[in-house]
């Protein structure tokens, strides 16, 4: 198996663009990847450009008629079929949306197949993680399911335990529904409470279908939870389930969303913490899947301050190098930036609350408290169903 770990990446995936007034700017993936080569990373790994997604490769989880219907939008995105979630606000049809959304697919399934043969330890596509799609229709800024349909080519492959753990601030839904009646697949998603956030699903008692019981672990975290509860709440949740589930590969999706400066959610955690569950996942991969690591972006809407560094400090991660938080970001990123956004840049690594601190939960929990009323939810649903005490 190399050593070197993979970065895939194809300057073409900035082509998934809704326009100027959506959130989802791509100058997000941008901007990462010129941070990414600032520091040198991608001098530590191997760059790869894997092809678009193809047909059969959409149909391992998409229908055929969505697919057609994403490829005549994107021939004529005024013609979008919105019984489809095509042409709506939230995904909006552009020209071109139907090549850019397989390309980033085809970097995860990519990702998969050199992780899954040993051609790579690790690898990371941070233009990745669309976690909404659903297999007949657009979603959530979502239009292909790439994480989805990389899990699937796994399967394909011939594993037979695949783990799927998703930090995004929102519920990873399309995930959880392609393999709701799967019990090959272990769907974890920590993510803000289905009352106050998008996509209202999530909750502890979605649990899998008859036939997977215990395959979906969901923890809903009251909104305005911080660093040391959304710690909290993975550490006594993820590797617990992990353990036992016993799986060959890891995919992890690390929408950065969960920030504080983020725009479109309520939760309170710093770049600092999102590192520390980055590392984490890293540690968790080389415990469970002898390091078979797939490592995917998601969302993330402050796309200066926040989704650049999040990524860079995840691929970091990746690569065996990490950046330490106190380091300074280089100066012609600064520059760079500013002439790209207008918006002054960050001047290092972290937000200043490295290292972060937490309690576990061996130590007891506090019935009252919102955040482990949220913890013990999530095990009292799930953990009897896979033979553990809650």
């Amino acid at each position: 198996m190399s050593g070197r770990a993979q970065l895939m990446w194809d300057e073409a995936v900035t082509g998934y663009d809704f326009g100027p007034d959506h959130p989802m700017d791509p100058v997000r993936l941008a901007l990462t990847r010129s941070l990414v080569s600032a520091f040198g990373l991608d001098r530590e790994m191997d760059v790869v450009s894997a092809k678009p997604a193809g047909e059969s490769t959409l149909r391992l989880v998409h229908r055929e008629d969505y697919v057609a219907a994403v490829k005549a939008a994107s021939a004529d995105p005024g013609g979008a079929d919105g019984s489809y979630g095509l042409g709506t606000m939230d995904d909006p049809a552009f020209a071109g949306m139907h090549e850019a959304s397989a390309l980033i697919a085809g970097q995860s399934v990519g990702a998969a197949e050199a992780v899954w043969r040993g051609d790579a330890l690790h690898a990371v596509n941070f233009s990745g993680g669309l976690h909404h799609a659903m297999p007949g229709g657009a979603s959530g800024f979502c239009i292909y399911n790439d994480a989805s349909l990389a899990i699937a080519r796994l399967l394909e492959l011939g594993a037979e335990r695949v783990a799927y753990v998703d930090v995004d601030v929102h519920h990873g839904d399309g995930v959880q529904a392609a393999f709701w009646e799967d019990p090959r697949v272990l769907t974890i998603s920590l993510h803000e409470h289905p009352r106050t956030l998008f996509p209202q699903t999530g909750w502890p008692e979605e649990t899998g279908a008859d036939s997977a019981q215990g395959s979906a672990v969901n923890v809903a975290l009251p909104a305005g939870t911080g660093d040391a509860g959304w710690l909290r709440a993975f550490h006594s949740v993820v590797p617990e389930v992990l353990a036992e589930f016993r799986p060959q590969v890891l995919v992890t999706q690390h929408g950065a969303d969960t920030h504080f400066e983020d725009p479109l959610a309520h939760l309170a955690v710093s770049l600092d913490a999102q590192r520390a569950v980055q590392v984490a996942l890293h540690d968790l991969a080389h415990e469970h899947t002898e390091g078979r690591w797939i490592a995917l972006g998601g969302g993330g809407y402050a796309v200066v301050d926040v989704v650049p560094r999040s990524w860079t400090h995840l691929v970091g991660i990746v690569a065996g190098r990490e950046i330490a938080p106190e380091t300074m970001i280089p100066e012609d990123w600064r520059q760079q930036v500013f002439a790209r956004t207008r918006q002054l840049a960050p001047v290092r690594m972290t937000d200043g609350r490295w290292p972060v601190e937490w309690a576990g939960w061996e130590a007891g929990y506090d019935p009252a408290d919102r955040l482990d009323q949220a913890v013990l939810a999530a095990r009292k649903a799930v953990f009897p169903l896979r033979g553990l005490l809650p």
